[in-house]
């Protein structure tokens, strides 16, 4: 594929919200969303690791992306929801504030994520400006972080279960 082709290419980005930053993955990587329902705990896992729940007769983990990205935990409310997603083959369920919307970007609006000099690799895969949905006439665009769901290593550290 050329240059070209890679730069104007579309996506779908699902947008959602943890505390106020606006967040996207890719709708390819989404299997379903689902209401919150607190997960059976486990012990010995991460501390993002909320616990496991049964999707269709798989077992996945549930994670707290706020707390896996560094952040403070998620507060719950009537809007918090699960993001079952797949990565590597595997699923694994995302805690998030709320779901925003499903965007159309093309590649070229996607801008590269900072160079932050971590060792880790970043779990920011780039950086768009998207029309806000509801209209805010001062300010009516956002700043969405994509996120690099392999970056994530979700399920890295519970094999068995996200299998």
């Amino acid at each position: 594929m050329s240059t070209e082709a890679i730069a104007n290419d579309e996506r779908k980005i699902v947008t959602f919200t943890l505390g106020n930053q606006l967040f996207g993955i890719e709708m390819a990587s989404l299997i379903e969303i689902r209401e919150w329902e607190a997960p059976t705990p486990l012990p010995s896992v991460p501390s993002y690791v909320l616990g496991v729940a049964n999707l269709r007769g798989s077992v996945i983990p549930i994670v707290g992306l706020s707390e896996r990205l560094g952040w403070e935990p998620s507060v719950l409310h009537a809007r918090s929801c699960v993001l079952v997603v797949t990565i590597g083959g595997r699923n694994a369920g995302f805690l998030v504030d709320e779901v925003q919307d499903i965007v159309s970007i093309k590649g070229s609006e996607i801008q590269p994520a900072p160079d932050t000099e971590v060792n880790d690799q970043s779990a920011i895969a780039g950086l768009v400006k998207i029309e806000r949905r509801t209209s805010d006439a001062t300010n009516p665009e956002a700043m969405c972080l994509l996120l690099d769901l392999e970056a994530l290593s979700l399920t890295r550290h519970i094999p068995e279960l996200a299998a």
